[in-house]
Parts: C-alpha cells; sequence; structure tokens
C-alpha cells in the first residue's frame, strides 16, 4: 500500500469513516456534521463513486469539490440532481432505503445509548445540548448506523449517559474516536482496534466505561496515498484537524 507521510489523526479518523460506506451505497447527514460531509465527499472521490448522498440542506447527489465550515451552506446545493425535503429523507430511511449515516453525541456509554439532549435530567436539565434533531428515530432506520465521537474522554464517554436521546438495544453499533474503534450494545463495550498514536492504558484513562478488548489489539491502518490526497484536496483550509483531538 502507498502510504502518504505525515497523516494527522484527523486524517486517519476521516478515512476509517470513508471506509464505512460502500460504492452503491445510499448516504445521508443531518446538522452540524462536517466531518461526515468529508467522509462522504473522499469515499465518492476514491472507493466508491457510485455512492448516493441525501444532504439535509435538500439535496441530492451535490457536487462535494470542497468542504464548507457548515454543513448547511447553500454551497451544497450546486450540482444536485434533485432537491430533496427532510420528511422524503426521514421517509426513505423508514422503507430501510438508507444504509449509512453518521451520529455525533456529547455523552456515550457502553450500551451505545447517547445523549444530544441535556445535563441532569429532562425534568431540571443543568445546560442544554444541540439536540435530537430526529436521530431518535433515523438511529433505528438506517443500516449501518455510526457513533463519531472526535475528541474522546471521561466526559464523553460515560458509565451512563444523563439523559438517554438515542438508544438502539436490538443489535451492536460501532464507535470511531480520535483514540480508537469501539462495538457498544447490550453486552457492553469491546474496543476493536487502536489508533497507531496512543497506547491502551491512554484509552482506558480517557473511557468513562470499562471494556473488552480484542486480542490480539490491531492497530488501525494509515490511510493510502490517494486517499489522504483527496482529504487534503476537498478540505484545503484544514477543517478536520480544528474538530479531531488525539
Amino acid at each position: 500500500m502507498n502510504v502518504a507521510p505525515a497523516v494527522t489523526p484527523a486524517e486517519l479518523v476521516v478515512s476509517l469513516l470513508a471506509q464505512e460506506i460502500d460504492d452503491g451505497a445510499v448516504v445521508a447527514t443531518g446538522v452540524a456534521s462536517p466531518l461526515a460531509i468529508l467522509a462522504i465527499a473522499v469515499a465518492r472521490a476514491t472507493h466508491a463513486p457510485g455512492l448516493t448522498y441525501l444532504a439535509c440542506v435538500g439535496s441530492l447527489d451535490p457536487d462535494l469539490p470542497f468542504l464548507y465550515p457548515s454543513s448547511e451552506d447553500l454551497g451544497y446545493l450546486e450540482g444536485r440532481s434533485a432537491e430533496i425535503t427532510i420528511p422524503d429523507l426521514f421517509d426513505h430511511a423508514r422503507r430501510g432505503r438508507v444504509d449509512t449515516v453518521f451520529f455525533g453525541a456529547a455523552e456515550v456509554d457502553a450500551q451505545g445509548r447517547t445523549n444530544m439532549t441535556a445535563s441532569g435530567s429532562l425534568e431540571r436539565p443543568r445546560s442544554k445540548f444541540p439536540g435530537v434533531a430526529g436521530a431518535a428515530t433515523l438511529r433505528q432506520w438506517v443500516r449501518r448506523p455510526i457513533l463519531v465521537v472526535p475528541r474522546q474522554s471521561r466526559r464523553n464517554l460515560v458509565p451512563e449517559v444523563q439523559v438517554a436521546t438515542t438508544r438502539d438495544d436490538h443489535r451492536p453499533v460501532k464507535l470511531i474516536s480520535d483514540l480508537g474503534v469501539f462495538e457498544l450494545g447490550a453486552g457492553g463495550a469491546r474496543l476493536l482496534a487502536r489508533h497507531p498514536w496512543v497506547e491502551l492504558e491512554a484509552i482506558q484513562e480517557r473511557t468513562g466505561f470499562s471494556f473488552q478488548v480484542e486480542e490480539p489489539l490491531p492497530v488501525t491502518p494509515l490511510p493510502d496515498a490517494r486517499t489522504v490526497s483527496a482529504i487534503r484536496a476537498i478540505d484545503s483550509r484544514g477543517l478536520r484537524d480544528q474538530l479531531v483531538g488525539a
């Protein structure tokens, strides 16, 4: 494999997200999803030219020549093959026509429950988070939901979410962070792989729940030069590095 030099943590995370998109897949994004949009653009430019993209700004298969700071930028209407409404997007998901959606969260626990609602309780919230925006149902309808935590810590990987905004007790879910890749679900958490720049002990220090460890623990491979080149061309302003920690 032709490996590009000096790959950043953000570039590895984006490449892992892109790998979750198969050629021919239908993928959708919601609000505040710049990393997901970048991953979709990279997948289309590399291994998945036949993907179908439903953008929440209201476009079907827009051009993705570069990454805008806002996921709702009207630039994502350019080159669209059709317009699509939010009800259309949910209707397609409910009918099983959407393969992959990436979900962020303020908190995630080992059972795969996420909190995007508030700290404290619903009755007496101490602070409010961005909100659910339909993710509670969408997560259960899409074929391959993926959780994304770009700055892993004990504050966002917690023993139990304060408010369960989304949950899916019937199947495990993959979580990709800036430190590694987990599988979460009713049976608890399992670390599937660690990223090259972090050891297991550091991941344990920055994880608020207990987890099993794949034996032997794989190290996530660096993206090839073609993928890194696509990431850097589409996100030429380096927004990705502002969003991913490590």
